[in-house]
């Protein structure tokens, strides 16, 4: 009987090449194509991207040499897999010198920074590249220093500033002139109205006819005349046109409550100033602090003028501009104190 001989070939044949860049079925397929070209868009978040490897760690060596600005000047560095070492132009590290005060206000002095087109372009400079910003000659840089500005040139020193000033838009002066009403002229109301601004211009400048018949025109003392009253405008259509001007303003006056007492109205303590009543201006005058000088003596005193002279009554113009100049006289003395012991607004002063 014969042999039989079988030939079997035991080699399996080779897989199917796979298709598309990372194999697997259609549709894996389509996702890896769609992840790819969202990374090269940048569109993926950093948690999404594959994890890249660590930075190579900069040789201690290559840092910012110490001292002043040296020139560029070619490193050798030595590659990273046995390859030959290279040259490489590296730029010298930037320093920069702390920035200059300029008279206490914490501005910087754009020509203390170091060499650059200009200040800005250094001060991103040393953000991007780290930079030693506002520190001595002599450190090393490190990348993640950020300059930081003198506190000194911020904050002059621990004394608080002298408060700001209101603006001259936001202060007016006020006088009034009053007629006798009632019995034998005794009640007092309000016959003419001028209010001046910060520089002495009128805002308002009006007779008043009051509510009460009048019984004595005072004219010695108010200048007011009976033609006067043939023109005058009512008091409430007065008063809400004055009271328009007052709201919101630093209100000055002499013995102020007398005005408002007229005018029926009550403005904020706060934001009122009687000149009869600050004593810086008698100290100035050389008069009693506790004293309540007029105004007449005080403008002569104090601003060598004469005021309120003559028979023909007084001019509430006249007194209301002497009244503001009073006041800039001690503006400033005035208001800080006042910063340090705020007035609480109340009821007017009737005394």
């Amino acid at each position: 009987m014969s042999d039989i001989l079988l030939n079997l070939e035991t080699v399996l044949p080779p897989p199917p090449a796979q298709k598309g860049p990372a194999g697997g079925n259609k549709k894996h397929q389509r996702f890896v194509k769609r992840r790819q070209f969202l990374e090269r868009k940048g569109f993926l978040k950093q948690k999404q991207l594959p994890p890249q490897p660590p930075p190579p760690r900069r040789d201690a060596s290559l840092s910012c040499p110490a001292g002043p600005h040296r020139p560029k000047k070619k490193q050798r560095v030595e590659a990273k897999e046995g390859g030959k070492p290279s040259l490489e132009e590296r730029p010298p590290c930037r320093l920069k010198v702390p920035p200059k005060e300029t008279s206490g206000s914490g501005a910087v002095d754009p020509t203390s920074w170091t060499s650059g087109s200009s200040a800005a372009a250094a001060a991103s400079s040393s953000r991007k590249t780290g930079s030693c910003a506002g520190k001595p000659n002599g450190t090393l840089c490190s990348r993640g220093d950020v300059p930081r500005v003198n506190l000194l040139s911020e904050f002059k020193s621990g004394l608080p500033d002298a408060p700001g000033l209101a603006k001259p838009s936001k202060m007016v002066a006020i006088d009034c002139e009053m007629v006798g009403t009632g019995p034998g002229g005794r009640n007092s109301d309000l016959a003419r109205c001028s209010v001046v601004g910060y520089y002495g211009d009128v805002m308002y400048d009006k007779y008043i006819r009051p509510l009460s018949p009048i019984t004595n025109y005072r004219t010695r003392w108010s200048g007011i005349r009976q033609h006067h009253m043939r023109d005058a405008v009512p008091f409430k259509l007065a008063q809400k046109e004055i009271l328009k001007l007052l709201s919101g303003k630093i209100v000055i006056g002499h013995a102020i409550h007398n005005d408002f007492k007229a005018l029926k109205y009550f403005h904020p303590k706060s934001l009122t100033r009687d000149t009869s009543k600050i004593p810086l201006l008698n100290r100035k005058a050389g008069f009693p602090e506790n004293e309540s000088a007029s105004l007449k003596r005080l403008t002569k005193q104090l601003l060598l003028r004469d005021i309120q002279v003559g028979h023909n009554g007084h001019s509430s113009v006249e007194d209301a501009r002497a009244t503001m100049e009073l006041y800039k006289v001690i503006e400033v003395e005035w208001e800080r104190h006042l910063a340090t012991s705020p007035l609480q607004d109340g009821p007017p002063d009737t005394t």
